[in-house]
């Protein structure tokens, strides 16, 4: 059953507090290499993702509830900081915070969206199944040049297996068929490779 449009408002705020807290709460708390999920782009933007399955239709009302979900996580996240390290209240409005609030809405946009496509026909199905596991293949492919780095540890591998693991369990749920989950696997492959190169440029003119 499609949520209404009042749950569906609510949700994507109290979602996002939660998010952001249990976030920091994540990190904090649990070890290595289950951790480094908290400290990822790519659960935030699945996240996003899953609330726009969740809505089921209308991609507009998925963009916008899976924008204010990740937009209200940031300040949660360094608030969940403040109040369990002591980290200062001014981080919540820094500079640093409003970036990932932008990044935030562009993520809210497209996997909120792909969300709601993973549920319906043709290659947007494809396409909606295949963008979760995509950022779950960038972020193992980043993984895994650190891994191969003498100054880095070699724990990455863990990480490289853990997001290639999720990417691939995501479809298999998501899929509708073999014929659909293999298509959605073979689409993320250079959907990935066009985020990695998308996060190199944006870390280049953001450095």
């Amino acid at each position: 059953m499609r949520p209404g449009d009042r749950t569906v408002a609510l949700a994507s705020v109290v979602g996002g507090l939660l998010l952001g807290f249990l976030d920091f709460c994540w990190i904090k708390w649990l070890p290595f290499p289950i951790a480094e999920l908290g400290n990822s782009t790519a659960t935030w933007a699945v996240a996003a993702f899953l609330f726009g399955y969740w809505v089921r239709s209308g991609w507009l009302r998925a963009a916008l509830g899976a924008t204010v979900l990740l937009v209200v996580a940031v300040p949660s996240y360094y608030l969940a900081a403040a109040l369990l390290q002591g980290d200062d209240l001014a981080v919540l409005w820094a500079p640093t915070s409003l970036v990932w609030m932008f990044f935030g809405v562009l993520a809210g946009v497209i996997f909120g969206t792909a969300g709601t496509w993973a549920r319906g026909t043709g290659w947007r199905q494809i396409v909606g199944v295949a963008l979760p596991a995509a950022v779950f293949f960038e972020e193992a492919a980043r993984f895994a040049g650190k891994a191969t780095d003498p100054g880095y540890s070699s724990g990455a591998w863990w990480n490289v297996a853990i997001d290639l693991a999720l990417g691939v369990l995501i479809v298999v749920l998501t899929g509708r068929s073999h014929r659909q989950r293999a298509l959605a696997v073979a689409v993320a492959i250079p959907l990935a490779a066009a985020i990695l190169v998308t996060f190199a440029l944006a870390g280049g003119a953001l450095s």
